[in-house]
């Protein structure tokens, strides 16, 4: 399958293979999981937390819920500690590589991949701030890997998930925003 990804955090060049699987995750995974021990704590102590959550605490709340929900009942798509965001289609990828860069993330380019692997497609507006509530947050999870309408009524906005062997076809546009150095 042949889709297009904003490449960011590291750079990456033609012909480059990233593989994604139970063995390779993401940095989103390792990020997580230097959190799980405090997630843990606010969803069996909540009244110890105020709320909102710190972001990076709340993120890793809902990761958790996502995976656990994905392994249990939607095993056949990919994770999201071990997968890789792409576009079907270039122009949704330059929208990100846009947004990226306008947020100050380090942004290297827009390539377009090769993918031998799962995919998932659905919509981002279903992604949500984890809270002390673990049922809200599994429940919440199942409406994201169900694929449902967002709670909002709003026009979807397309993220894809792929994981297996995966490899950098071609740079198609050379972005170069907040590169550290």
């Amino acid at each position: 399958m042949k889709v297009y990804h904003v490449i960011s955090d590291r750079p990456l060049k033609a012909g480059d293979v990233i593989r994604f699987n139970e063995s390779n995750r993401s940095g989103v995974h390792q990020r997580v999981m230097d959190l799980a021990d405090a997630a843990a704590d606010v969803l069996a102590h909540p009244e110890k937390y105020d709320l909102p959550l710190e972001h990076h605490l709340d993120v890793a709340i809902r990761e958790l819920a996502m995976e656990q929900v994905r392994r249990e009942q939607f095993p056949q798509y990919p994770s999201r500690m071990a997968c890789l965001y792409a576009s079907s289609d270039l122009e949704p990828a330059r929208q990100w590589a846009a947004y990226f860069a306008r947020i100050g993330r380090p942004t290297y380019a827009v390539a377009e991949l090769e993918v031998n692997g799962r995919c998932f497609v659905g919509d981002a507006l279903n992604c949500f701030d984890g809270s002390p509530d673990q049922v809200d947050n599994l429940a919440r999870a199942e409406r994201y890997w169900r694929n449902e309408p967002n709670e909002d009524g709003r026009e979807p906005i397309r993220e894809m998930l792929v994981d297996g062997e995966i490899r950098v076809v071609r740079i198609v546009e050379e972005i170069n925003a907040n590169i550290p150095t």
